[in-house]
């Protein structure tokens, strides 16, 4: 049994790698998050009395309180996945996401090192770093044959984007320089239970169980390669323990769909789960509305993950037909998890919390 420090477990992709790691390992998780609008400890009901999960809030900025948990669980790996990851909101307000992503990550980065480096020897030579990162910070795509590979170089877009870029380097830099045993990763888009409402596919979802406007950015022509959740959680496992340290895996779900296609394959599903639609509405796709594009809108996003195919035997066993479906269905079973997050009542409730 190792110890593992999650950091931003409370989040769509570190919930869905919580859950994986408690309900399918033997490993004990600490799970660090600053319970930000999108941290939701309702997405760990189902693990968080497991006698192996621990979570703590704080900020992973604050040094002296990571200090304390390095000192005091010992982790023999760390997953970093929290930040601030919403474009739109990066755009807005660019500061939260230069400090937790970028200030954040250098933080860890230096108590994980301090902390690596007193180490015995066989502990230091198994310690990993694990940063989740995104394929956001290869910017985007020109030819409709280009993939994104581990080697393409950077291009980011957004404030996000480059922000997290920015975290890539350091951690990179801190690997060169400092010998510390790192390891990144680079993901397409994540679609899945427990997702934030803010996001494209849950936001379809539950606008057209309530009749309202579909919101689709200029003509829905962008292109992502879509991941389901789970299987981007057991990629994670599978490079933290298996991975070449110093490498970058790229985690893709060989799903290429414009953002127009996944709307309307959502629509075709709700006719089929969800048939009595609401008042006035005569068909889901009805509530399709194209609204303005927003800027540095990157076009198409696509992943080249053969790289942690052949090396570590990783592939996703959903394809985005079966993916989806089981999307939907979800948020139709768990309305109660939906009302919570859009009423605000989820950030009001810290379930099954031990707070440091």
């Amino acid at each position: 049994m190792k110890t593992i420090l999650v950091t931003g477990g409370a989040g769509f992709i570190g919930s869905a790698l919580i859950r994986f790691l408690i309900n399918e390992t033997d490993h004990r998780v600490i799970n660090v998050d600053k319970l930000t609008y999108a941290g939701n400890l309702e997405s760990l009901l189902s693990v968080s009395d497991s006698e192996r999960y621990h979570f703590v809030q704080s900020d992973i900025s604050n040094i002296e309180i990571i200090q304390h948990l390095f000192t005091k669980f010992q982790p023999d790996l760390v997953m970093h996945l929290a930040a601030e990851s919403h474009v739109d909101r990066s755009i807005d307000g660019p500061s939260e996401f230069i400090q937790t992503n970028i200030v954040g990550t250098y933080t860890l980065l230096e108590v994980a090192r301090a902390y690596w480096n007193k180490l015995a020897s066989e502990k230091k030579a198994a310690f990993r770093f694990h940063h989740i990162s995104t394929d956001e910070v290869y910017g985007d795509l020109e030819g409709a044959d280009d993939l994104f590979t581990e080697t393409t170089p950077y291009a980011p877009s957004s404030p996000y984007s480059a922000s997290k870029a920015a975290s890539d380097h350091l951690v990179r830099a801190w690997h060169r320089t400092y010998s510390l045993p790192v390891i990144i990763t680079n993901c397409s888009n994540n679609y899945g239970p427990y997702h934030f409402p803010e996001k494209l596919i849950p936001l379809v979802i539950l606008n057209a169980l309530e009749g309202k406007p579909l919101p689709v950015y200029g003509d829905g022509k962008q292109t992502r390669d879509w991941l389901f959740v789970e299987d981007h959680a057991r990629a994670l496992y599978k490079v933290v323990t298996e991975g070449k340290v110093g490498e970058t895996y790229n985690i893709g779900g060989h799903n290429e769909k414009q953002n127009i296609e996944v709307v309307l394959a959502i629509c075709s599903l709700l006719e089929e789960l969800a048939p009595n639609k609401p008042k006035g509405v005569a068909a889901y796709k009805n509530l399709i509305t194209f609204v303005t594009d927003r800027p540095g809108h990157d076009l198409r996003y696509a992943i080249d993950a053969s790289k942690i195919g052949h090396e570590l035997g990783w592939k996703p066993q959903e394809t985005f037909e079966t993916g989806l479906r089981k999307t939907v269905q979800w948020y139709l079973e768990n309305s109660e998890w939906c009302q919570h997050v859009q009423d605000g009542s989820y950030q009001r409730e810290r379930l099954g919390s031990i707070k440091e």
